[in-house]
């Protein structure tokens, strides 16, 4: 049976701040983000299986990406809480706001490798993550492949 590649889009829309950036992305801001995200694997050839001729159902990907990545960080401020940008944080989640502390830089790159990690863990045996695009502009985007990190 051939392989096949599945993709999904997510948008989702995010803040973040770069704490020691020598740009204006130092400042707190905010983007509309488009995730891809791109499985592979063999479609189901079990006739007496509700998902015969699918790779994955669209749905179920729809399901972990929403739960794992989109709900929890759509409409969220991502501060690194190893630096001094946690006192900020801090004070906005005292506020309200829904903040996410991250062990990384919340660069669109180290977004992506939190993301591959987290939607590899969840998705099924036989399901392999091929790639992620996060689109972080209009024309700005970071990918991960799962062969460069072989």
């Amino acid at each position: 049976m051939s392989t096949i590649r599945i993709t999904k889009q997510f948008d989702f829309e995010a803040g973040h701040a770069l704490f020691g950036y020598d740009g204006k992305c130092k400042n707190v801001h905010g983007h509309s983000y488009k995730l891809s995200v791109t499985v592979i694997g063999k479609p189901i050839t079990d006739m007496d299986n509700v998902k015969c001729g699918m790779v994955i159902d669209f749905g179920d990907l729809k399901r972990i990406v929403k739960q794992e990545i989109v709900d929890k960080f759509d409409h969220a401020t991502v501060f690194n809480k190893n630096t001094p940008h946690i006192e900020l944080a801090n004070e906005l989640k005292a506020r309200g706001h829904d903040v996410r502390l991250v062990d990384y830089q919340p660069t669109s790159e180290m977004m992506l490798i939190d993301f591959a990690a987290i939607i590899n863990a969840k998705l099924p045996e036989n399901i392999k993550l091929h790639s992620l695009r996060l689109q972080e502009t209009g024309t700005s985007h970071a990918e991960w492949f799962a062969s460069d990190q072989e």
